[in-house]
């Protein structure tokens, strides 16, 4: 039963590889390759969030393995995305920046 006290998001909202017809809900300058879902629920997380990860198929691609969040509904949906978006950025920014350190 749906619980309409919680936010479902995406991983393929910020997938940059896919149209916005086949999901993508970010500008493309908002958007990262293939994020994962672990990086998704670690940007939920800096915001402020208590995400719950769940792997499932998107609706659109039900071909493919994809996977979303589940938070509480404190805002609307589009400011919420476009925060983690801004927060997958960070956290891609940061981990690119660990592998060339190494």
């Amino acid at each position: 039963m749906k619980d309409y006290n919680r936010l479902i998001i995406w991983v393929d909202y910020f997938n940059s590889t896919l149209s916005r017809k086949q999901g993508r809900r970010v500008p493309l300058n908002q958007a990262v390759r293939n994020p994962t879902l672990k990086e998704l629920e670690e940007a939920a997380k800096r915001i402020g969030y208590h995400p719950e990860s769940v792997i499932a198929a998107h609706p659109k691609r039900n071909y493919m393995q994809s996977g979303y969040i589940s938070i509480e509904k404190l805002k609307p949906k589009s400011k919420v995305i476009s925060e983690i978006a801004k927060a997958l950025t960070i956290i891609r920014g940061e981990m690119r920046q660990k592998t060339e350190s190494n």
